[in-house]
C-alpha cells in the first residue's frame, strides 16, 4: 500500500494516479491539474445552487478545513492570506483551494483596501 506523496493519505491498489513522477490521491490530482478558480461565474452558480437545494447556510456542509477557514475569518473580521496560513498553519496552495470553494459559496471573499492591502472578509 502506497501512500499519496502530497497529502499523505493511504492509497489502496488501482486508486492512484502517477502525475510527473509522484504518486497521487483524487483530490491531489485533481488539484494539480485543473485547479479551482475563485472567479468561475458556473462553480458559483452551482454551489449557491446545491446549498440552497440541501438548506445550508452558513458553514452548514464545509469541510473540517473550510470551517477553521470561516471562522477565523468571522473571529478576526479581515485577515490577509499570510496571517490566515500562519494562524491554522496552512500551505498557500492549500488555502487557495479552499478559499475559491469558499468564494463558489459566497461565504468569504477578498477586499482590496485603499493601502492596496488584500483582506478576506465574510460575505
Amino acid at each position: 500500500m502506497a501512500n499519496c506523496n502530497r497529502c499523505n493519505v493511504p492509497l489502496d491498489e488501482g486508486e492512484s494516479y502517477n502525475f510527473h513522477g509522484e504518486t497521487l490521491c483524487e483530490d491531489c490530482y485533481m488539484n494539480l491539474t485543473n485547479p479551482p478558480k475563485a472567479c468561475d461565474p458556473l462553480a458559483v452558480a452551482s454551489a449557491l445552487s446545491v446549498r440552497k437545494q440541501l438548506g445550508q447556510s452558513g458553514d452548514e456542509g464545509l469541510t473540517e478545513q473550510q470551517k477553521k477557514i470561516y471562522h477565523q475569518i468571522q473571529k478576526t473580521g479581515r485577515i490577509t492570506r499570510h496571517e490566515l496560513e500562519a494562524a491554522l498553519n496552512l500551505k498557500p496552495a492549500v488555502l487557495e483551494a479552499e478559499f475559491a470553494v469558499l468564494r463558489h459559496c459566497e461565504l468569504i471573499r477578498a477586499h482590496r483596501e485603499e493601502n492596496g492591502a488584500v483582506y478576506l472578509t465574510l460575505w
